[in-house]
């Protein structure tokens, strides 16, 4: 990476933790205000590159950075509050659980369940809606597809 793309990468997830942002509008005015001209198709790599999903933060839907969704020290409560905001389903296929999510939002469901190191899971993989979550135990998908099932409530 050149160094000014690092500087602009910087300027935007400081932009995305000091205050809401809605829009990759929003970003760019605040970029531009820093004195950084980029195009939406920039930006939108540049968030891409950061991890930077929508989250809903007090009734609004903004952009959150991984480290803001979710860690191992509280995933308790945040991952029960992604997977009530965002999951519509989840079932179980041998060692495979199967989440299912509104259009875009399976990343940000996938980056609390990688964040949360929870020991059964072996990997995940995100599409648009859904995400296979890779168990280490075939045994072990229906309690866990039930717990994540219980987040929900």
């Amino acid at each position: 990476m050149t160094d000014s793309r690092d500087q602009r990468l910087r300027a935007i997830a400081d932009l995305i933790r000091t205050r809401p942002i809605s829009s990759q509008d929003e970003v760019a005015e605040g970029l531009s205000a820093l004195g950084y001209s980029v195009t939406q198709a920039t930006i939108s790599r540049d968030l891409e590159h950061l991890g930077a999903v929508k989250a809903r933060r007090d009734g609004l839907l903004i952009y959150a950075l991984p480290e803001q969704i979710a860690s191992p020290a509280n995933e308790g409560p945040q991952m029960a509050a992604v997977f009530r905001d965002w999951v519509r389903s989840v079932d179980f296929a041998g060692n495979l659980v199967v989440i299912r999510t509104p259009p875009g939002s399976a990343h940000l469901v996938g980056v609390a369940l990688d964040r949360a190191e929870l020991a059964q899971v072996v990997g995940t993989i995100c599409g648009d809606d859904t995400i296979f979550v890779a168990l280490r135990d075939a045994a072990e998908a229906p309690t866990f597809a039930e717990q994540l099932q219980g987040l929900r409530a």
